[in-house]
């Protein structure tokens, strides 16, 4: 009887544990990949509207009457000004809106609000003292309390959003009101509509091949059922550089790389995701930047640098470009100190020293969620540290120091020194050098300021 066969309840059998491995690999792979995307996604959504929430003046903020006549004030069109800047250096914001709370639960009352310019999109924007119901969006009301975001892109009549929000804080520190902006996610959207398709063609096809071709398998089936388990495993942990090995040219190894083609697919999405958001920064460190015409250029020319210099030292070509990227945004922690203080034409007090030491902690917390290489948020934190281990914020001592760090902190320096300062005159390349020279062994790493050196012969 052929009900007792082996061959055909091995058969069976493999049929069942191919759909459910299919069924159970692929459900794993789209949810936590998907989540862990989504996650990223709001968390860099989050660190872009708390970014964009500080450029807000609060006190002018408040001045805005909630009326139809505040369109028209000063308050208002400055503030409109600074968002539009803000929303033409990134492209994908839409909308741009500040609200604040009303004694109604979950209702607020429009300050701003902002479309594309071009838009037809309707209505039109809300006028100040408008109410919105946001029962809908429980992230919103805890934008009073830290940044937040949507946990769901929403797709509507007006395009494909993921909304983000973070407090408008006072002098104090009190939230005064939250901002909230939506950034078009067509392309993650879209991304995840394929990643579902193929999902379902692998297991699909798993299946029909199993059908077909049981018998046949049945007999070589446990070597590849087992690494298509242990990819479905790593992957579903986050390791999207993992490809499945099984050898051959059957239809189990067809399944392997329909299978390995799905994780190219999750892994370029998540460099994609990767990437916008770090040129998002990149974008508003420059913005920083532009505002001090003595600053502007620095992160581009300390990159430029920490490029020739890492080249001299001979590190490896993945680890430079990790140090270029690093180097254009060592500054980024800034973005947290006041304006006032970056821009004083004189010596700071001690206390005024105190918060721009620790810019570099900034930077780390700015750049920690969204999962950077940890050689770069050793950049951020540890470009200000000294080989004597007097530097800040931890006081790290010679090779305790990340190399990269220490390639940083010289270029960082030079280019300070060799830069025009409204408190201190700058000085030339040789006057630099000799300063390298001589804190070499000190403040600065005395192989990083010999290669350095040789590089600057070169130039000149």
């Amino acid at each position: 009887m052929i009900f007792k066969n082996f061959r055909f309840k091995v058969t069976v059998l493999f049929v069942l544990l191919m759909f459910l491995s299919g069924f159970i690999g692929n459900f794993f792979v789209y949810e936590y990949s998907l989540r862990s995307q989504m996650d990223q996604l709001r968390n860099k959504l989050m660190v872009i509207a708390q970014l964009v929430a500080k450029s807000v003046d609060a006190k002018e903020l408040l001045e805005i009457p909630l009326d139809s006549s505040g369109v028209n004030t000063p308050q208002y069109k400055r503030i409109e000004g600074e968002l539009n800047k803000i929303r033409d250096i990134v492209p994908s914001i839409v909308f741009i809106y500040i609200m604040e709370r009303t004694q109604k639960e979950c209702v607020f009352k429009f300050i701003i609000d902002l479309h594309p310019g071009s838009s037809k999109i309707e209505p039109s924007p809300a006028k100040p003292g408008e109410e919105y119901d946001c029962t809908l969006y429980p992230e919103m009301m805890k934008a009073f309390s830290a940044p937040s975001a949507d946990r769901r892109i929403v797709k509507d009549k007006w395009g494909i959003f993921l909304s983000g929000y973070a407090p408008i804080k006072d002098d104090k520190g009190e939230p005064v009101a939250i901002l909230g902006i939506d950034m078009s996610a067509r392309d993650v959207y879209d991304m995840q509509k394929e990643v579902q398709k193929r999902a379902l063609l692998v297991l699909l096809l798993g299946i029909i091949l199993s059908l077909f071709l049981g018998t046949f398998i049945s007999l070589r089936v446990t070597k590849p059922v087992k690494e298509l388990i242990q990819g479905t495993r790593r992957i579903s942990e986050g390791d999207l550089d993992y490809r499945v090995k099984t050898g051959g040219s059957d239809e189990m190894s067809e399944l392997a790389d329909s299978f390995n083609k799905m994780t190219v697919k999750l892994s370029d999405a998540r460099n994609e995701l990767f990437n916008y958001f770090y040129r998002v920064a990149q974008t508003l460190v420059r913005v920083l930047e532009a505002k001090d015409q003595y600053t502007k250029g620095h992160s581009d020319r300390v990159a430029d640098y920490s490029e020739k210099l890492a080249i001299e030292m001979g590190l490896p070509e993945k680890r430079i470009e990790l140090l270029k990227e690093a180097a254009l945004l060592h500054d980024i922690g800034k973005m947290g100190v006041e304006t006032t203080i970056l821009r004083k034409d004189s010596s700071l007090t001690p206390e005024e020293g105190d918060i721009i030491h620790k810019h570099p902690a900034i930077g780390e917390d700015i750049l920690k969620p969204v999962s950077l290489d940890k050689d770069i948020l050793a950049v951020i934190r540890g470009h200000h540290e000294r080989y004597d281990g007097k530097g800040y914020p931890d006081r790290l001592k010679g090779d305790d120091i990340n190399i990269m760090a220490a390639i940083v902190s010289v270029a960082d320096s030079y280019d300070a020194m060799t830069s025009h300062r409204p408190y201190m005159k700058n000085m030339t390349k040789e006057e630099a050098v000799e300063q390298l020279k001589q804190n070499s062994g000190t403040q600065f790493n005395p192989k990083v300021v010999d290669a350095f050196i040789e590089v600057l012969k070169r130039e000149k």
